[in-house]
């Protein structure tokens, strides 16, 4: 992550700004640089750029669109960043989702927020961040209104024990470094009623033995910044997952956006995009699938 590359999709609301800031996070941990990023649509965002503020209209060539986008993208970028951070705006054309996928592939890391702009000729940002998710092969951080990621002292990072899930370990170890900050490693188990639950006393030692072997093996001389926690539970993982964040003050939450699949175990697959939806802290998402390639 050193000298990371950070891009920054934006859609000109007031919650897609959110992500400049927490970029800038990033930024400063990994002494990185950040590019702000727009992709439109032509043949259905022309009439709609009176967003910009510029009165572009469907007579104008694309050459003056993207000059008034950049322009754009500089202004709002460094009202919210320090200028030593940023770099000149990419412009993506087509499905939002997929131009930002596309650009992703240079980029060390994508920062935007979960729910922008929304009308008739605009796609929600919402539907836009939980499809760069699955597209990605590069670690995305979702950002929501309420998400407080500076000062950043405390992570959440899960676990299902699969080696897709591990791939969000580096990461985390990386950013906890830099940060100083301390890490819950959690793993959720699943029951389907109390009698379950009762019984799963067993179960927890058992998992719990497992997690603690999990964080020598996996976090060596920063093992003490790391605590392991195991849940049993007979909500959905993404429901335990909100409750947690809800009872501790979480500044970032990691997880793999795919894991092991069975009854028992956390669906990360599924559980990614629901968490996205619903939690305020913010999620850092890593397609392990995708990062092989």
């Amino acid at each position: 992550m050193k000298a990371a590359k950070i891009l920054v999709p934006l859609d000109f609301s007031e919650l897609s700004k959110k992500a400049l800031k927490a970029a800038e996070v990033f930024a400063q941990l990994f002494e990185g640089t950040i590019t702000p990023f727009h992709a439109y649509i032509p043949l259905t965002d022309l009439d709609g750029f009176h967003y910009l503020g510029s009165g572009v209209t469907t007579q104008d060539n694309l050459v003056n669109v993207e000059k008034i986008i950049q322009n754009r993208l500089r202004e709002e970028a460094i009202d919210l960043v320090d200028a030593r951070y940023l770099t000149e705006g990419h412009i993506g054309i087509g499905n939002p989702a997929h131009a930002i996928a596309e650009a992703a592939k240079d980029f060390d890391l994508v920062v935007m927020s979960t729910h922008g702009r929304t009308g008739f000729t605009r796609l929600l940002l919402g539907s836009v961040a939980e499809k760069v998710l699955r597209l990605s092969h590069t670690p995305v951080l979702v950002v929501e209104e309420g998400s407080e990621l500076s000062p950043l002292k405390k992570i959440l990072l899960t676990t299902d024990f699969s080696e897709n899930s591990y791939e969000a370990f580096e990461i985390a170890k990386k950013i906890a470094m830099a940060a100083k900050a301390e890490i819950d490693l959690l793993h959720i188990s699943r029951v389907s009623d109390q009698e379950a639950i009762n019984k799963s006393k067993i179960t927890e030692e058992v998992r719990m033995k497992s997690l603690k072997t999990l964080v020598v093996k996996k976090f060596g001389d920063m093992k003490e910044s790391v605590k392991p926690i195991v849940i049993s539970s007979k909500k959905s993982a993404h429901e335990a997952i909100l409750e947690e964040t809800q009872k501790n003050n979480y500044n970032l939450l990691i997880m793999a956006t795919i894991g092991r699949t069975g009854l028992d175990y956390l669906m990360m697959g599924s559980t990614a995009s629901n968490v996205v939806r619903h939690v305020e802290t913010a999620v850092l998402s890593i397609n392990p699938v995708r990062a092989e390639k």
